[in-house]
């Protein structure tokens, strides 16, 4: 894409965290945004502060996990603006284990795999054909570069899915010889309220209270994952990253290179026919 001035992005997950910052950044390049988010508060306050800066922004509260959801979306930005130029599938969720020692219940795995990877099909199944009829327009997957190293987590099975499905949609659009760009953002550690997730979480998938409490392995596991992303890179740098992908057509955004260390140790046991190491061994701000 050229040019994104006068052009209409809808963003998911866009209440807070990238999200947000993709919706700044796409203001300040003089696009129409439209903002998704399930939290229907923060996503009026956030809309509001865009508009409040000049912004030609709207808000629509949506649940990226229903299709009915997204299509309302989708037909929110039609009537708003008349058509979607970049489609953002930000919206996602961390879910409650992230070192991979315990393994969750069903209703955990539905949550996760309901935001962070329905969320991505559904916004694929709602916006795709005006994508394509139109041919003016880009759409960014957000993965995680745990959806390039393994872990024993619904995350990292959704981001793994994710990855897979945004290299599929391009070739699709490749061999159709459709103008429609795609790109996969694999973002490392940023600072965003991911760790804080089980706000979202519905009740029929809260975790169960029983069971064995934490070992202060995981704990510290835990309090240490918490703190890399507390530390991890300003939302706006991401943001930067994935308004540069848009315009030059980029397929991969990778946001940090000290993780492409344990991607090539991961393709080299792949080609040996072995497991990779365990990146969170090795993993980058140890």
């Amino acid at each position: 894409m050229e040019s994104l001035e006068g052009k209409v992005a809808v963003v998911t997950g866009a209440a807070s965290g990238m999200g947000r910052a993709f919706a700044e950044r796409f203001v300040r390049a003089g696009m129409r945004v439209v903002l998704a988010d399930v939290e229907e508060q923060p996503l009026e306050a956030t809309v509001m502060d865009l508009g409040d800066d000049g912004g030609d922004v709207v808000g629509v509260v949506t649940d990226v996990s229903e299709l009915a959801s997204v299509e309302a979306l989708r037909d929110a930005a039609l009537e708003a603006y008349g058509q979607v130029n970049v489609l953002c599938n930000n919206a996602g969720v961390g879910g409650s284990v992230v070192a991979g020692e315990r393994w969750v219940d069903e209703a955990e795995w539905r949550w996760v795999l309901g935001v962070n990877l329905w969320g991505v099909v559904h916004g694929h199944a709602a916006f795709l054909d005006h994508l394509v009829a139109h041919g003016d327009g880009h759409v960014v997957n957000t993965a995680s570069m745990a959806g390039l190293l393994g872990g024993h987590t619904a995350y990292t099975a959704s981001k793994f899915a994710v990855v897979g499905i945004t290299e599929g949609l391009a070739q699709l659009l490749a061999a159709r010889r459709s103008t429609v760009g795609v790109s996969c953002l694999c973002p490392g550690f940023v600072s965003t309220n991911i760790m804080a997730s089980h706000r979202n979480r519905p009740s029929w998938a809260a975790p169960p209270m029983t069971g064995p409490a934490p070992s202060a392995g995981e704990r510290s596991r835990y309090e240490a994952m918490a703190g890399r992303v507390r530390g991890g890179k300003d939302p706006a740098e991401v943001a930067e990253l994935v308004h540069d992908a848009v315009l030059s057509g980029r397929f991969w955004v990778f946001t940090d290179d000290d993780w492409m260390p344990n991607v090539a140790a991961r393709n080299r046991a792949l080609e040996a026919g072995e497991n990779s190491p365990n990146w969170r061994l090795a993993s980058p701000r140890d």
